[in-house]
């Protein structure tokens, strides 16, 4: 079966990119770009997360987020603090500045989201959403698999 998924998403992933950045800037958030916006989302939902499993949740490589943390704690987004249980293990929390944003994220992402599924009814909103859960399920399985 010939599939042309994988190219769909990766020019999905581009164009969505590039929207996304024009709604930042549209909505009047500088301090961040749209690599940094997944970073904070991921950081909004658990605040004081490891670098490694902010990796596994943004798909970010560790060297590429490394980078990115550096810049974001220079913008004053981000800072480290030695884990408790671990002083030689760092995690990345969020600044005051960064969750003044998250209300001006939310909103830039109910506009992606309505771009993305302008023209869907919701049953087939939810049909996507639930191809994408399978999709994302066996990727995550076939990647512990293979740590194995």
């Amino acid at each position: 079966m010939e599939s042309r998924t994988g190219f769909l998403i990766s020019q999905i992933k581009q164009v969505q990119s590039r929207i996304f950045q024009r709604l930042l800037q549209d909505s009047g958030i500088e301090e961040f770009n749209g690599p940094q916006g997944r970073i904070l989302y991921v950081l909004w939902q658990k605040d004081e997360v490891p670098i490694v499993e902010l990796s596994q949740k943004t798909g970010l490589a560790k060297n590429t987020l490394t980078v990115m943390l550096g810049r974001m704690e220079e913008s004053g987004l981000i800072c480290r603090k030695a884990a408790e249980s671990d002083k030689r293990q760092s995690l990345i929390v969020l600044t005051d500045r960064a969750r003044e944003l998250q209300g001006k994220y939310d909103e830039v992402s109910q506009k992606m989201n309505a771009i993305f599924y302008e023209g869907f009814t919701e049953k087939e909103v939810l049909e996507i959403d639930k191809y994408l859960d399978r999709i994302l399920f066996n990727l995550e399985q076939s990647e512990r698999s293979s740590r194995k």
